[in-house]
This record gives structure tokens, C-alpha cells and sequence, in this order.
């Protein structure tokens, strides 16, 4: 089998460089590409002719334009990447009979109510980024048959920067933090998309008839404040040293923060449709986020 991986320096195309490479031969491109194949999606036509090359069985889309607030002003450049290029890959996906599995996020929804959104429910962007996801959806699943969207919420990666990173590192320089409490979502690890993604494919390869749309988040939910005051406390539990504690974040309603982009409050995710299919268990975001923190501050104790 082989696999061709784009986006695969980002978080999420990271994890899946690990969790894909024993299913198979795995071509894994950037943005800059590799030789003569092409992974910049400014490019379609470039990422269309880099598909023909490869002839992969299975295509995975890893990249995306996540900048939400920038993607305001340059909603161009957002749909170009999050929603017309993915649409040549999966029109590339059918011509070659080849699997594609493509990501998208809570934020196709407005953010209303406190229930976890299903599949089913109607979608409704508050945000160009959102917006251009959902179209994205769309294009992917009209445009190959054997397509399946994986929508997710609040990721985060143990390599390169991530919201519980920064916590630590204003937790060691400030002697307060102000943490918004009224966005409710589940922090999911790359690790655990990446695994779930391993498991499709594997599943799908091997005759499993999964396909369309499913929401793949880890268990549970918080806020942001909440999400915050956890992680300070267990990089102490772990003995790194902080200016201040859980105590000193206070929490403050979105409306105190002016941004270019509106974000949902509710990005719960109902994965059952997920677990049901695939026998999958998604274990709750605190464990994945403990063990994060622990291979990242661990080793600097005092």
C-alpha cells in the first residue's frame, strides 16, 4: 500500500508520519515538496500533478490555512488551501480509485446551545476559516466516493507551540492570568488523531465500510480557563517551578477579548457515530494532555 501525506510538518502531519509509516510506503510532503512533487497548496494544479506521480492508495490531508483570525482578511488564500485544493486532490482521489481521509474543525458550527454537535446537525460558520472548512467538507465528500472527513476540536501537538505551552511560560513571568471561561470544547492530542486516522485506513483497506463524515475528539469537555488551571497544575505536580498556580487564573468571558474572528462557545463533539462504527475508545482529553506535558516538562525540575 502506498500512502501519500500532505502536511505532514504540521501537528497533526507529524503524529501521522509516525502512525502511518508501518501500514505501508509513505510519501510525506510539505509545503515545500520533495523533488519534482509539490505540497503547496496555493498551487492546485502543482498538488494535482504531485497525486498523478505517486498513485497512491491512500491520500491523507494534513494541511490546512489555520491562521482564523488572519483568514478574515485573506479569505482567498483560506479558501484556496482549506477548500479548492482539497477538491482537485479528491477529484484525483476518484480518478485513481485511491482512499482519501481529510480534517476538518468544531468551528463548521455556530457555537449555540451545550449539547455535542452530531454530524447531522446543521452547520453554521461564525468565521471565514469555519466557513471555508465547511466548504471544504463538502468538495471532499461530493468529490470521492470513498472519502472520509474527520472533524476535530481544540488540537494540540507535543511539538512545536500549542495553548498549554503558553500557559507554562506566562505561568513562570506573570502574577496573573486572565483565561476566557465561556468556550467549552475538548483538547485533542495530533497523537490521537494520527492513531484514529491509522485505524480508518487500515480498517477501510481491509474491506470496513467507513466512509463520509465523523467527529474524532478525545473525551470529556472544558473551558479554556479550566483547560489552564490543569495544565498549571500538573507541570507543578511534576516539579517545575512557577511564578504562580492554578488560583491565579481568572476566568473572563470571550466578550473581554476583541479579535478579528468570532469563535464558537460550544465546540462540543458527539463522536459516537465514531465509536460505534470502529469499536474505537477515545480516552478523555486529560489524560492526553497529562502525558504531553509530562514528556515536555518533566526533564526541567530544579
Amino acid at each position: 500500500m502506498k500512502i501519500l501525506l500532505f502536511g505532514c510538518n504540521g501537528q497533526v502531519g507529524w503524529e501521522l508520519q509516525r502512525s502511518l509509516a508501518a501500514l505501508g510506503e509513505l510519501v510525506a510532503i510539505d509545503a515545500a515538496g520533495e523533488g519534482d512533487l509539490r505540497g503547496d497548496f496555493s498551487a492546485p494544479d502543482a498538488v494535482a500533478a504531485t497525486v498523478r506521480a505517486v498513485q497512491p492508495d491512500v491520500i491523507v490531508n494534513a494541511a490546512a490555512y489555520t491562521a482564523v483570525d488572519k483568514a478574515e482578511t485573506d479569505a482567498a488564500t483560506a479558501r484556496l488551501v482549506n477548500a479548492a485544493t482539497p477538491c482537485v486532490i479528491a477529484r484525483e482521489a476518484r480518478s485513481l480509485g485511491a482512499l482519501l481521509v481529510h480534517y476538518s474543525t468544531d468551528y463548521v458550527f455556530d457555537g449555540s446551545g451545550d449539547r455535542p454537535w452530531q454530524e447531522t446537525d446543521a452547520a453554521g460558520p461564525l468565521n471565514v476559516y469555519g466557513a471555508t472548512k465547511l466548504e471544504g467538507e463538502r468538495l471532499v465528500l461530493e468529490g470521492c466516493p470513498r472519502a472520509v472527513v474527520l472533524r476535530t476540536s481544540w488540537v494540540y501537538g507535543a511539538r512545536g507551540n500549542n495553548f498549554a505551552k503558553t500557559m507554562v511560560r506566562l505561568a513562570r513571568d506573570r502574577d496573573q492570568l486572565q483565561v476566557v471561561d465561556d468556550q467549552v470544547g475538548a483538547p485533542t492530542g495530533a497523537d490521537l488523531l494520527a492513531d484514529i486516522t491509522a485505524h480508518l485506513v487500515r480498517g477501510i483497506r481491509g474491506g470496513a465500510p467507513w466512509r463520509g463524515l465523523f467527529h474524532a475528539a478525545a473525551a470529556g469537555a472544558t473551558s479554556w480557563h479550566a483547560y489552564a488551571q490543569f495544565v498549571l497544575h500538573e507541570v507543578q505536580r511534576v516539579g517545575l517551578s512557577l511564578r504562580i498556580g492554578p488560583d491565579a487564573v481568572v476566568p473572563v468571558p470571550s466578550s473581554q477579548y476583541a479579535t478579528a474572528a468570532r469563535r464558537p462557545l460550544n465546540s462540543r463533539l458527539d463522536t459516537s457515530r465514531l465509536r460505534e462504527a470502529t469499536g474505537l475508545v477515545l480516552p478523555h482529553w486529560q489524560a492526553g494532555v497529562r502525558r504531553m506535558l509530562v514528556e515536555a516538562y518533566a526533564g526541567d525540575r530544579p
